[in-house]
């Protein structure tokens, strides 16, 4: 009986052994192919790895801020562990939509990064933008630079996400309308 035992054990070992292989095999192919380690850099190229950001990354090259501020900058929170925390939740939700191919086109600034992005312009321009924005932890819902300096950080919008009319842009400035609905 206890040989019985043992090679069952072995067996059960073995698998999990075998298993463990190839799901971290796995996880290290797909960490390299997908350039996993370029997205710890604040290199604006590393946002590029998809071919979806190809129009942004170009367009950023030929915006206002392109001289002053890297992706890096204007999307993700300044605090080390909080700039770490969205690279990670930005990373998971990216990954699953690119393998799963159910992401939006053209795509679409989530609602928290719309926040993160907001507090960055805040950041850097509160100094001279303190007698207009009610102050510096302002949510999109309420003010959005980005709403007037859309062409700031990517330059014109063509082809680059949802285009909002005018009309559209002052009845949501006039409450009618809960601005950035898709997540």
């Amino acid at each position: 009986m206890t040989l019985h035992v043992f090679k069952t054990v072995r067996f059960w070992v073995g698998l999990s052994a075998v298993s463990a292989g190839v799901f971290i095999g796995l996880g290290l192919f797909t960490f390299h192919y997908g350039e996993g380690l370029s997205y710890f850099s604040t290199d604006p190229k590393a946002c590029m790895n998809c071919h979806i950001m190809e129009p942004q990354f170009e367009s950023w090259q030929k915006a206002s801020h392109h001289t002053v501020a890297t992706c890096v900058d204007c999307h993700l929170p300044h605090d080390t562990i909080a700039k770490f925390i969205s690279k990670s939740e930005n990373g998971f939700w990216h990954s699953k939509g690119f393998t799963l191919q159910d992401f939006h086109e053209p795509i679409f600034i989530r609602k928290h990064n719309m926040r993160i992005l907001q507090e960055n312009c805040m950041h850097c321009h509160a100094g001279f933008v303190h007698d207009v924005v009610p102050g510096p932890k302002v949510q999109p819902e309420e003010f959005s630079c980005v709403h007037c300096h859309r062409a700031v950080g990517h330059g014109e919008t063509a082809g680059l996400g949802r285009y909002e009319v005018p009309d559209k842009i002052l009845k949501r400035l006039k409450g009618s309308e809960v601005p950035y609905e898709p997540e």
